[in-house]
């Protein structure tokens, strides 16, 4: 069953075609990846998703709801949360407050309750904190919790932002490059870490990846845009045997990598 379905989207800015008829579908528990050059037009299907642009045509039904107009936190409350290409934590708390300000659609309190600190408050305080310490331990962020968020290291960085998109309990997860500035290792690493959270959590899991060892090993479906266009659509041995897949965007260089 599709929990996500995006239909004949486009979108553009000053004329020029961003996304252009786009569709596909995203099965429950899935994993699946969207890669292509720079300027494809992957990050913009991530921002039409979540609400930061509006498409001049088309559809985007999560979970049988058309989420086109939609404000982003509208949209998270639904259960879709993402992370950026660049961590955007807020970096002067601490990596514990930045998770619990994360899950501040699970555990609210009014305005009311945060002035006066009253029972309410302080209780669902304390179990907000309780688990975004398990989120924190899940991730082996636990030992940094009380440490400022921009002095952790770039790779640890990258943990504490997906454990944040975690902590708003989402059904539905977009990774936008979460291997961005790793190296092989660590980039291997995040594949294990990717499906660790996708059987844990329950998630189903959109990413994309420029780094094609994530990519050919955690995706089950991958599809490649050009240009706005998708050119490309089916597992990662037939898209990366794909010839006008390795003409538009792999290359000669690095069609050996994948191969």
């Amino acid at each position: 069953m599709a929990v996500l379905e995006v239909k004949n989207l486009s979108c553009a800015f000053g004329g020029l075609m961003a996304v252009s008829d786009l569709s596909f579908e995203v099965e429950k528990n899935e994993i699946l990846g969207i890669i292509g050059p720079n300027g494809a037009g992957k990050t913009t299907v991530f921002n039409l998703i979540t609400g930061f642009y509006l498409p001049i045509k088309g559809s985007i039904i999560f979970n049988g709801k058309n989420l086109v107009g939609m404000k982003p936190y509208q949209i998270t409350k639904l259960g879709i949360a993402r992370t950026f290409q660049n961590p955007r934590l807020f970096k002067k708390l601490t990596v514990l407050e930045n998770v619990m300000i994360a899950m501040h659609k699970v555990y609210e309190a009014s305005l009311f309750d945060a002035l006066f600190s009253n029972r309410k408050y302080i209780q669902q305080e304390s179990i907000q904190r309780d688990k975004a310490e398990e989120y924190l331990y899940f991730f082996g962020l636990y030992k940094r919790k009380d440490e400022i968020a921009e002095n952790l290291p770039y790779g640890e960085q990258r943990k504490l932002e997906i454990a944040r998109a975690i902590a708003t309990n989402p059904s539905l997860l977009l990774l936008d490059e979460p291997a961005a500035g790793m190296n092989l290792n660590e980039s291997l690493e995040l594949v294990n870490l990717i499906a660790t959270i996708r059987e844990k959590f329950n998630l189903t899991i959109l990413i994309i990846e420029h780094h094609m060892e994530v990519v050919m090993n955690i995706c089950e479906r991958i599809i490649v845009l050009d240009f706005g266009m998708k050119i490309a659509e089916g597992k990662p041995e037939e898209v990366k045997n794909n010839p006008r897949v390795i003409e538009a965007y792999l290359g000669k260089e690095v069609k050996g990598v994948i191969h």
